[in-house]
Formats: structure tokens, sequence, C-alpha cells
């Protein structure tokens, strides 16, 4: 704590005294005020070192946290939805009228205290990826009064004014909630910014982030672009404008026909291809098309450097495309040279790491470098961008390699755990970092440490779970050989629908 200097007088200074009463008065309020805030924060969602998931039990729904202990108890016939796992707000749907479409909703914290009662609804905003992948919005929550719906954050502060007929994410891109105000749609982020302003009657992402643009549609019915700032890109002259673009270059349909323009509007490819499937990373280099259902590449002056020849066509990164033909994928150049033989099941590009992970029909997979060499072989687990690793499961035990393929010890790798998951004669253990055994050898099946200190464990065709001790929490009790992913949290058992990320207890 700083210290001011201490000034030591004969006698008083009136002046001083005066101001340390006033000094006084002002941190008597300070207190007060801050005291206020915090009572009124306390019915707020508050940020928490627990992490929180929905909770399934004899048909009914509730909440626990990361140490398996019920913080909702499982009372209500909806699905809690968690926002923020690290949050305390749970957003329970009750009294649900299936046939008139009708329903309540309340938002709790964990004390189970009804927060944001100012609001007839209060919902979360979901959103998902072109895979089906769901997650919501974050730092955001829709509201309806009288009817109307705005927006709040996670503190209970006002993000939009409840103004608007219908908020919602715009699907795949983060932090774009399309607004709809007298039948006209518009743009903002979850911090209130309008982006677009509630003018067109159809509003769709051009790209994958909310700065890469919206394809807008006006009272014409014809269709242009507008980037984030509210430039437009191409005005609204085209039937179509496909979510195809790259180095200044859009797909569009005009009259009848499509075509490739540049940001001026000026066509730059017209003929040659019956559809454009793609443009290339590099600039000027050309577009991926389809001519009588099969894919190929052509420059941008039309000359063809791949025959429209496969079933399917993606370029991985510059002048390297993942092919599809017959039913299997493999790797070509710009050249059309194969650079990895037509043998796979699916074939995928890891930017971060620059590998392709090639598999097989049996889930194998080969791991190829930049020069498309195999360098490592297994049952892909995990790809961490983030850590810089991946896992695989080779010879029924668990590897790990960086993205040079080098192995890293599973202690470099899961620097949190306590506990690590061993094999001796077919049977799996735990041993603690410096290889001491703590848990013995007499499970057929377990998987390592999750974040939160749990194990699975497999023994006589069922799962239980162990703690960060290696103490039995759950006996091995449940049968979960359909599940793709077995995971607990105490006694509490991943759900099988891996998209609604809950738990449950049979």
């Amino acid at each position: 704590m700083s210290r001011g200097r201490r000034y030591e007088e004969p006698k008083l200074n009136m002046k001083k005294v005066f101001a340390v009463i006033l000094a006084i008065v002002v941190i008597i309020m300070s207190v007060f005020i801050i005291r206020g805030i915090f009572k009124k924060e306390s019915n707020r969602g508050e940020i928490s070192s627990k992490t929180y998931f929905s909770a399934y039990e004899n048909n009914k729904w509730g909440v626990i946290d990361e140490n398996g202990d019920i913080v909702i108890d499982p009372s209500y016939e909806e699905m809690i939805i968690i926002p923020d796992n690290k949050t305390d707000i749970f957003l329970c749907t009750y009294d649900v009228n299936y046939d008139t479409g009708e329903y309540a909703t309340k938002a709790l914290n964990r004390e189970n205290k009804e927060v944001f009662t100012d609001y007839t609804k209060v919902e979360a905003i979901s959103n998902h990826d072109e895979n089906n992948t769901l997650w919501y919005e974050d730092n955001v929550l829709k509201v309806q009064k009288d009817g109307k719906w705005g927006a709040i954050n996670f503190e209970g502060n006002t993000v939009l004014p409840t103004e608007y007929d219908s908020i919602e994410a715009i699907p795949g891109v983060e932090n774009a909630l399309r607004i709809q105000k007298d039948g006209k749609y518009g743009v903002a982020d979850r911090e209130g910014r309008i982006i677009l302003d509630t003018n067109y009657t159809e509003i769709t992402n051009l790209g994958k982030t909310n700065r890469d643009g919206y394809i807008v549609k006006d009272d014409t019915g014809l269709y242009g672009i507008v980037d984030s700032s509210k430039k437009v890109i191409l005005q609204n002259q085209y039937q179509e404008i496909e979510k195809i673009y790259g180095n200044d270059l859009y797909v569009v349909t005009q009259d009848g026909k499509q075509k490739v323009v540049n940001n001026n509007g000026e066509d730059v490819l017209t003929q040659g291809f019956e559809q454009i499937a793609g443009i290339l990373k590099t600039k000027d280099q050309g577009v991926i098309y389809i001519s009588n259902g099969k894919y190929g590449v052509m420059n941008l002056t039309g000359e063809v450097n791949i025959e429209a020849q496969y079933d399917n066509l993606v370029e991985a990164k510059a002048n390297v495309f993942i092919a599809t033909k017959e039913g299997k994928q493999g790797i070509v150049d710009i050249d059309n040279n194969e650079k990895v033989p037509f043998q796979y099941q699916n074939i995928s590009y890891n930017e971060t790491g620059d590998i392709y992970i090639a598999e097989d029909e049996s889930y194998n997979s080969n791991i190829l470098n930049n020069n498309f060499d195999v360098q490592q072989t297994g049952i892909l687990i995990e790809i961490n961008t983030t850590a810089g690793y991946f896992e695989l499961r080779q010879n029924d035990e668990y590897k790990y390699y960086n993205f040079k393929f080098e192995e890293r010890d599973k202690t470099q790798i899961l620097t949190n755990n306590t506990l690590y998951l061993d094999k001796k004669d077919n049977k799996y253990g735990y041993v603690d970092k410096d290889g001491n055994v703590v848990v013995e050898y007499i499970y057929d099946d377990a998987t390592e440490q999750n974040e939160y200190g749990f194990s699975a464990v497999k023994k006589d065709g069922k799962w239980g779970a162990i703690n960060n001790k290696g103490e039995v929490v759950q006996e091995p009790t449940y049968n979960l050989d359909d599940y793709l992913v077995v995971d607990f949290i105490g006694k509490w058992h991943l759900g099988k629908d891996l998209n609604m990320n809950y738990y449950n207890q049979e």
C-alpha cells in the first residue's frame, strides 16, 4: 500500500481538519454506494471460479458444478440453458404450451434466486456453424418487455433497447446480431453498436466473421454487399450473390447468368463454366468451377488448370487441393499432379499446424507433413492448436506430438494433471508425475484426467469415475458403449448428445 508523508504540526490546521472531515464523509458515502452496487450486482450473473453444467436426472433438468455438486435441483421439464459455464446465469423455460408455442422463462443465479426480473422473457442467443455445432453468443442475452425485444449483458446492463421485433444471431458468425424493426433488418454487435441500420428486407453473412461484410436485399428485391463500416461494396443490382469471395472478387448472378465481378462491379470471368464453387486464395490465381457436375480449376482468363473431373474440389492451401473421386479423397496440386493417393474416407488440412489428416474407413488417421509424407498413424483424439500438439491413440496407448511430429511426454502436455493414465499387462492404472503408481492396473479401459480432475474408468464392461486423488467416486455401473465420448463430473456422466453438453445420472 502506498503511503503519504506524515506531517507533525504543533497546532491544528483548520483547513486540514475540514479536509479530513470532508474526506471521511466522502469515504462513508463511497462505502454506501459500493455496498449498494454490490447488493444490486449480487442479483445478477457473476463470474465464478466454478464451472457449471446442465444436469439431467429422473427426466428432470437442473445444474451441477465442476465438482458434481447440485446447484439447481433437477426439477424442470425443459433443459436449463447456461450461456457461459463460468457465469452463474441459468435460463429456465417452463409452462410450455406445445400447441400454441407459448412459454415462460426466468433466469436464476447460483443461489436459486431469480434475476433480471424487469423483463417478461430472458433468453440466450444461440448460434451454430455449418456442422451444426451449437454455441451461445458471449456476454449478451435477449430480453423481452411489452412485446418488444432488446439485449442486456451478463451484468444486466442494457446493450440494445427493447424496441425490436426480433433479435437473433446470424448463423455461423460470432458477434453479429440480426435485428428487426418495422419489418426491416439491420445488424448490431453484442456491445450494442449498430453495424447496419434496419433498412433491408433481408441480411445474411458474406464470410465467416462479422468483419467480412453482409449480403443485403433492399426493396427492389435485388442483392448487394455492404461491409462492416456501412460502406457499399456492390450496389443492389444482382439476383443472387453467393457466399464466395476473395481477393476483392465476388460471385454474383445478373440477368440469370452467374459470373465473377470485382469490387467495382466490373466483370472478371463470365464464361467457361456452369457454376463457380470457390475463389482461390492466391491473388489473380483463379476459381474452382463446375461443369457437367464435375469440379476443376481455371484462372481468371478462362484458361483451365485442372479439367473438371472430380466429384468435389476444395482448396487446402495455395496450389494444393483436396479432391474427391469415386467416393475417395486424395490431394492434387495446381497442375493436377497427385500428391496423396485417392484412398481415404476424409482428408482435412490444419492451417495452424500445417498438417494434413487423412482418415480411413476404420477411423484410423495418417498425419502428413507439408511434403505429404506420413509422419504418424493412429486414431486422432484431439488437435490442440493453442498448445500446439495433437493426440493419437496408438496400440491402445495415448501419444502426444507437437506439430514438428516430435513425441512429447504427457506430463509436458497435461501440466495440470495430478494423475496420468498408464498401461501394464493389458490393464490400465494411474501414476503420478514421477511415475509412482497411485491407482493399480485393474481397469479394462480408462481416460486421462479431465480438466476438472475426474477420470473415466471401465471394468467388466461398465464405466465409472475416479477423482484426482485416485479415489472411486462412481463405481463402474454404466454401459456407455454407444457413447461417442465418455467423460465424468463426479457421479455424472456426459450425455449422448454432445451438442447439448450436459451430464446425467441414470
